[in-house]
This record gives C-alpha cells, sequence and structure tokens, in this order.
C-alpha cells in the first residue's frame, strides 16, 4: 500500500488527504494546531474550484452548501457604476460558501485511511537520495513515499527545498466576517446584497450565503463580507479595529454602512496579505522512489483580488490524485511540476495586474485610474476570468 504524509490541515490539505486516501493511499495528516479549526468566515469559488472540487468526488457535498454569486457590477464610494451588472452565464459564475461548510465537507470525505494527528509542527525535511522522503517535530519522524506540503504561505517545507521563494507584504491587509442573519440587516427591497466597490486603496466585497428566514444553501446562512485596505494590518483589538472600518468606509454606498453596523468584533478575522516573490523554482521535488510536492499557499500564494486561493490549492489536489492513478510516482511528481507551475504563474501575473490597479493611491493616479477603471476592468475580470475557465481536470 502507498503511503503519503500530507502537511498541514487546511482545506488544500483536506482534499488532497481524501483524494489520496479514497485512491488507496494510507495518509497521515500532521496539522499544526492542537485542533483543526476553520475560519467562521466564507470563501469564493470559481469555476475553476468547482470543477476542480467536483473531481475530487465532493461536488455532491459542494452543491449542498453553495450559493450562486450573481454579477453585481464595480461602484465607485460615491455610489457612480465603474463596471455595470452584465448577465454571466451561470457556469460562469462563482458561488459563495461558508467556510465552516466546505471544511466539515472535506473532513466527511477523509475517510479511515487517514490518520489525523494534531498538535506536530514540522520542523525538519529529509529529502535525500536514495531514502523515502521525510519530515520530523524534533521527536518523531513521518516517512512516507510521498510527502505533500499544503503547510500554508510560510512552509517549513517549501523553504527547505525551494528558498529562492521569499515571503514578501503584498501591501494591504484584508478583514473578513459574516453577520448571521438573526443579525443581518434588513435591506431596501431591490437593493444588491452583493458586488463590489473600489476606492482610493480601498475595496468592500459582499455576498449572501442563502436566503433570509432559513438556512438556504448554507447551514450557516448570512451576509459575507470582505474589505481591504492598503497598508499593515491593524495591532488594536477587534473592537477598535472594525470602529476604524466603520471611519474608513462611512459614506460609502449601501448596504456597506448597514453591514459593518451589524458586525460584531467577535465575527472580525483580520489577515495580513502576503505573498511569494518570486515563486518556487518547482512544484515537485522526485527523492529516492517517491517525491515532495507543494501545494496551495504552500506553492503560489497570492493576494486575494482575483478569489483563485482555495480554487487553485483544488486544482493543485485534483490535478496530484489523477496524476497519481496514472503514472509511476517520481514520474507523477515530476508531471505535477510540469502542470501546475505554468498554470500557478499565469493566475499569480492576473493577480499582480489587478493589485495594481485596486492599490491605487493619490489624487491624480486615482483620477487616472477613475477614468480607465470602466475599460481596464472588464478587461482585466474579462482575462481572469477566462484564465479561471480554461482549466479543466486532468482526463
Amino acid at each position: 500500500m502507498r503511503t503519503a504524509v500530507v502537511v498541514g490541515g487546511g482545506l488544500g490539505g483536506l482534499a488532497v488527504a481524501g483524494a489520496l486516501a479514497r485512491s488507496g493511499w494510507q495518509v497521515t495528516l500532521l496539522e499544526r494546531a492542537d485542533r483543526i479549526r476553520p475560519e467562521p468566515t466564507a470563501v469564493v469559488l470559481w469555476p475553476n474550484g468547482v470543477r476542480a472540487l467536483r473531481a475530487l468526488d465532493l461536488g455532491a457535498g459542494l452543491d449542498a452548501i453553495a450559493t450562486p454569486l450573481p454579477d453585481c457590477g464595480v461602484r465607485r464610494p460615491d455610489g457612480h457604476w465603474l463596471v455595470q451588472p452584465r448577465q454571466t452565464p451561470v457556469e460562469r459564475l462563482p458561488v459563495v460558501v461558508h467556510r465552516e461548510d466546505l471544511h466539515d465537507a472535506l473532513i466527511a470525505g477523509l475517510g479511515d485511511r487517514v490518520e489525523l494527528r494534531t498538535g506536530v509542527t514540522v520542523r525538519t525535511v529529509r529529502a535525500a537520495s536514495g531514502l523515502r522522503p521525510a519530515v520530523g517535530d524534533g521527536r518523531h519522524t513521518f516517512e512516507a513515499d510521498l510527502v505533500v506540503a499544503a503547510d500554508g504561505t510560510d512552509s517549513v517545507v517549501r523553504r527547505q527545498l525551494a528558498p529562492e521563494a521569499g515571503v514578501v507584504s503584498s501591501g494591504c491587509a484584508a478583514w473578513r466576517a459574516v453577520i448571521p442573519w438573526y443579525r443581518a440587516p434588513s435591506l431596501t427591497a431591490g437593493e444588491p446584497v452583493g458586488g463590489e466597490i473600489l476606492g482610493a486603496g480601498y475595496r468592500f466585497v459582499a455576498a449572501s450565503l442563502g436566503e433570509r428566514g432559513s438556512s438556504g444553501a448554507s447551514s450557516r446562512g448570512g451576509i459575507y463580507w470582505m474589505a481591504t485596505a492598503a497598508g499593515a494590518p491593524r495591532p488594536e483589538p477587534p473592537e477598535t479595529q472594525l470602529a476604524l472600518l466603520r471611519r474608513w468606509y462611512a459614506g460609502w454606498p449601501a448596504p456597506v454602512d448597514e453591514l459593518l453596523a451589524a458586525t460584531d468584533p467577535a465575527d472580525l478575522v483580520q489577515q495580513e496579505i502576503r505573498e511569494l516573490r518570486p515563486l518556487p523554482r518547482s512544484y515537485g521535488f522526485p527523492v529516492g522512489p517517491g517525491g515532495v510536492v507543494l501545494l496551495g499557499d504552500a506553492a503560489h500564494a497570492m493576494p486575494p483580488h482575483l478569489g483563485q486561493g482555495a480554487c487553485l490549492a483544488f486544482e493543485d489536489a485534483a490535478t496530484l490524485a489523477a496524476l497519481l492513478r496514472e503514472s509511476r510516482l517520481p514520474d507523477a511528481v515530476v508531471a505535477y511540476d510540469r502542470s501546475r507551475r505554468p498554470r500557478a504563474a499565469a493566475v499569480v501575473r492576473q493577480t499582480r495586474r489587478m493589485s495594481a490597479v485596486l492599490q491605487t493611491r493619490g489624487r491624480l493616479a486615482l483620477r487616472a485610474r477613475d477614468a480607465a477603471l470602466g475599460t481596464i476592468t472588464p478587461r482585466l475580470l474579462g482575462s481572469a476570468a477566462a484564465v479561471a475557465a480554461q482549466w479543466r481536470p486532468p482526463a
């Protein structure tokens, strides 16, 4: 029986661990925290991410928890449209999923071939020629045919195998929250819940998780919002951070004020946005009779402006699982690198282009951006959508 060690119990790690187990592998899943607990926020999945989950045999679980996200356009803080809402075919629309619901679906897909070990901090990596790859925490060594590094932006495995990939700040911070329906504001009839608003270094996005009065498509319904602002994360407590957000976004088009007013400090999740520059030189490292691969943020951490982080992690998992079914292990590791590195690089390029637009600051630069954004944003979003849509699971 082939064996794998998956380092990291995030969305990507859970997805690949379950996929390998369903293919007959014995998997050890190592998580640094004392228990796996997802953020109480939500995640947007574009069509490529949805296809990846279906390729991983998780489509039925996704259908039960996902809410389609219609195209509601892009506005300025004064309410004027930068990009009008457009009619988009359903198959090209993203869906929004409560992160806890998605986590539950991934946990349910692990099966009995996955041994979950929490409280394990990986500190060492063995990638010596002639030996099977292994990782260790200083007390125990975990050896397997395959090691999957899904340990996030600060991946210990990547730092040892691809030290050229540095972690840098993206120059902004993000705040996320889900307001449960019992606290969600009652909006004016016809007022869109979703949509995107762009200001001078500021951005606000909102989406509905199901319908009010029931759980809708999610067992944890409500309204999800995400705000990004140029600058460093705030060190203050959540109450002060929320007060700052209400001040920064005061007077923005509805329902921004209403959503921030209804948000409890306990709902708020702050994140410093960081990325890899440059990307690793390789995502697959043959080691003896097996190998090590990088997956998710460990391979291609990027800003969230195109919502592709989780989608690419699921693509990684689906691609790796398919290649391992068709090829010998060392060959599959090499094929994984050849497949995933160009794909990730293309999405990262689109994300960085969008970052340059979204983080424009200064009066003259902002005026030039707003004058051009009606042309730039549809082109960028269209290009990004094309990049996302072109991915198909390996046959």
